[in-house]
């Protein structure tokens, strides 16, 4: 059976599952449920200055698809608004009694060094595993100086995690702010601040749908609203590409991730570890279905490394990121075509409909003489754009079929059609 332990940047685990610095996370009673459930890891819900953050109602809002599964979350809520006494104590207790999973403290302060210096020892005697700096809250924080606010300074980011390093021994992880140009660069900042790993993403700009009744967007607080942090099943796909561009930048390939965003079952997990990450949080999916969920995503990542002969996490982890690259690299010669397969398609037509409107006219609609329909491929017209399998409601009723173009590889950069090649 496969070993879904990790050591992750010097801090170790029994499965690569840990719940996000989040509500989930916010005191003793969770997260001994949590540990209870299975979990490996948490990540504290992040600590700062007394008097704690006060908080409003109501603080969430949702995106919703077909018969309301929850696409998108939104919230507008702070860190914790319990004493750091408090937090503190219980972080010690629930260390002591759970030994073997790992505990992250997140912290979120004012850019002072005194002000990290005088609580790093403190968050040290828990004992504690490592800290997470919160440089990522897109609400709320900001406005008083934190959260995105540093994330989006990559002199920033270097400052405060220098300062970490030079006033703790744990393990110090850089938690990134998706609301930027390019995350590279606070990533670069983290590691040459002396960071011994990054998470990402955190929650992204957001409102989610409005009252029209009102005219007040949700949440509503009163009479107004505000812009809150999205996450969720919808972010996921921003999110992996955030943690393939840090995985594969030269400077930042062998900065340990943990990777976050709408990570829900096992195969999100083994596509963020396929992607550079070496661990996995989890926030959403745990508000929305219980921390029990945590039972099929280990059994599921476990089987699926059974069945493709991975003893270990660190077997696949980082795999796939290799196999990405930029679009100039691409291969222009490299061609497939759809496949219709007529035994499987009910005749809907909505292949047809979206390749008629909307691309390449490449689909033909044949109706016989007792009116029954078929559609067929035009090869010679099908660019192998994927429009129509994406459409298609069967799974696996049209393929993309690889065609030999008789030519090697040659890539944007060597294109003769390239205006900007160099010869």
């Amino acid at each position: 059976m496969a070993d879904l332990s990790i050591d992750f940047c010097g801090i170790k685990s029994p499965n690569p599952f840990w719940l996000a610095s989040a509500p989930p996370t916010d005191k003793a009673y969770n997260v001994v449920r949590a540990f209870e459930a299975g979990w490996g890891g948490v990540v504290w819900k992040t600590l700062g200055q007394d008097p704690a953050a006060v908080n409003v109602s109501s603080r969430y809002s949702a995106l919703y698809g077909k018969n309301r599964e929850v696409l998108g979350f939104n919230n507008i809520e702070l860190i914790t608004d319990r004493s750091l006494e408090i937090n503190l104590r219980e972080i010690t207790q629930v260390k002591k009694d759970w030994p073997d999973r790992a505990m992250i403290v997140s912290l979120m302060l004012p850019c002072e060094e005194t002000l990290w210096a005088e609580i790093l020892p403190k968050v040290e005697a828990t004992g504690a595993d490592g800290i997470e700096l919160n440089f990522g809250c897109p609400h709320g924080m900001p406005e008083r100086g934190m959260g995105a606010a540093v994330g989006q300074v990559p002199e920033y980011v270097e400052m405060v995690t220098r300062w970490c390093k030079q006033h703790s021994t744990l393990p110090v992880i850089v938690k990134l702010t998706p609301n930027i140009t390019d995350v590279r660069a606070p990533a670069r900042a983290a590691l040459a601040g002396g960071a011994d790993a990054v998470s990402l993403i955190n929650t992204i700009n957001s409102i989610t749908h409005l009252d029209l009744d009102r005219m007040i967007a949700l949440p509503i607080v009163g009479n107004a609203s505000t812009h809150g942090g999205y996450c969720g099943s919808a972010v996921k796909p921003i999110a992996l590409n955030m943690v393939a561009e840090i995985a594969r930048d030269p400077a930042t390939r062998n900065l340990p991730i943990s990777g976050i965003g709408g990570i829900g079952n096992w195969r999100d997990a083994a596509e963020f570890i396929a992607l550079g990450a070496g661990s996995v949080q989890v926030c959403t999916a745990a508000m929305l279905h219980g921390f029990r969920i945590v039972e099929q995503m280990k059994d599921g990542l476990s089987r699926w490394m059974d069945g493709k002969g991975y003893q270990t996490i660190a077997d696949f982890a980082g795999k796939a990121v290799v196999n990405t690259t930029d679009w100039k690299y691409l291969d222009m010669n490299y061609q497939v075509i759809a496949k219709i397969d007529q035994d499987m398609c009910i005749k809907c037509g909505k292949c047809y409909v979206a390749c008629e409107d909307t691309s390449h006219q490449s689909i033909a609609q044949l109706i016989d003489a007792a009116g029954s329909r078929k559609y067929e491929v035009i090869g010679s017209e099908c660019v192998g754009c994927n429009l129509c399998e994406i459409t298609c409601p069967v799974e696996a009723c049209i393929t993309m079929v690889p065609v030999d173009s008789g030519k090697g590889y040659m890539n944007w950069t060597q294109d003769e059609r390239n205006p900007h090649r160099v010869a």
